[in-house]
């Protein structure tokens, strides 16, 4: 009689449940006691031998997981395409043609209506969006939910599958919570914003989805990614941002624009200073937006405060050799000085 090793729990003679098993004997035996409890263990392995993970993957019998990136869940057969059998062979050539129909009918048997077809395309169309966009598995996967939910809702009659997808995979990243821009979907995708848009805003309304708005810390990893700032002005950002929401200078901009600028602000006090253009070419928005949101958050009554310099003192032009003190200035507020014009800051001590 053959055993599997769950059935034994505890030893029989000790009561001990330090048990051991031997793969080269097939026996179980207890660590405390030494009694072979089991010597007839089945082996659950395989019965050939690997030397490589290749020869591994060629010998192994079944097929890879389900996944809903699939319009079948990636449960129907393939014929595979290289004309070769079963031990690596070249199928003869009055045999090929033969070959040639079976996976002709076999790929059409997979799709088998017109709503199999329109998943099928939609989820190629969404992975090779997300590949351009280089976003994770599980944001991929949101989206296929996403669009199966729109497709059994009948929400694609009169709708491109492009946009749908498009929108699908817009709603999954802020979902997931890595958003994507319009004007980033829409570069990757084959349809523009405002279709992208529309289409979203219609699906949130029937599909009654409740996805949270983007917040500006959601979208400063991926902003100092690209600018390549390191962690400590990362973490500048993050606690600039807690402190702008607080004092609720953040409400009615929109994220991307604050965050730009809070990350613009945080490499300046951090001393590794990003130009206005480029932290804008990384974010997708303006210059200026980038200069109004920060003397939003900087300049206003209400605004942040940075650490104050007690006193300073501004040499005047040369043909005067007076030195008159002036009012504390923001430490933000010099470092701009010091980044915008260098004649003037030649002049701060």
């Amino acid at each position: 009689m053959s055993y599997l090793v769950e059935d034994t729990v505890k030893c029989d003679e000790c009561g001990s449940r330090n048990l051991s098993k031997d793969e080269s004997r097939g026996e179980v035996v207890c660590d405390d006691c030494g009694l072979v409890l089991e010597d007839k263990v089945i082996d659950q392995g395989a019965e050939w031998r690997v030397f490589s993970p290749e020869q591994g993957d060629q010998r192994a019998r079944t097929g890879a997981p389900m996944t809903v990136m699939l319009h079948d869940k990636g449960l129907s057969t393939d014929i595979d395409w290289q004309n070769k059998d079963y031990s690596g062979k070249s199928i003869s050539s009055r045999y090929r043609s033969q070959f040639y129909r079976m996976r002709k009918w076999q790929k059409r048997s997979r799709v088998s209506n017109a709503t199999e077809r329109n998943k099928a395309m939609a989820l190629a169309e969404l992975d090779r969006m997300a590949s351009r966009l280089d976003l994770p598995k599980t944001i991929r996967e949101t989206a296929a939910v996403t669009y199966g939910k729109a497709v059994d809702a009948r929400l694609i009659r009169g709708r491109s599958i492009e946009g749908v997808a498009a929108a699908s995979l817009y709603a999954a990243c802020r979902i997931c919570e890595n958003p994507r821009t319009l004007d980033e979907i829409g570069e990757a995708s084959r349809t523009g914003r405002k279709e992208i848009g529309r289409t979203y805003r219609f699906m949130v309304r029937e599909l009654r989805m409740k996805i949270p708005p983007t917040k500006p810390e959601d979208y400063i990893p991926r902003f100092c990614s690209g600018l390549d700032l390191d962690a400590e002005v990362q973490a500048k950002a993050y606690e600039l941002i807690a402190a702008a929401q607080e004092k609720e200078l953040t409400s009615g901009r929109g994220p991307t624009g604050i965050a730009a600028s809070i990350i613009y602000i945080a490499s300046v006090l951090c001393g590794k200073r990003r130009t206005q253009r480029e932290v804008a070419e990384v974010a997708g928005v303006t210059e200026v937006t980038i200069r109004n949101r920060y003397k939003e958050l900087i300049q206003k009554p209400h605004s942040l405060h940075f650490r104050q310099v007690p006193f300073l003192t501004i040499w005047l032009p040369p043909q005067s050799s007076q030195m008159s003190p002036v009012k504390p200035l923001s430490l933000a507020a010099c470092l701009v000085l010091v980044s915008t014009s260098p004649t003037a800051a030649s002049r701060v001590i």
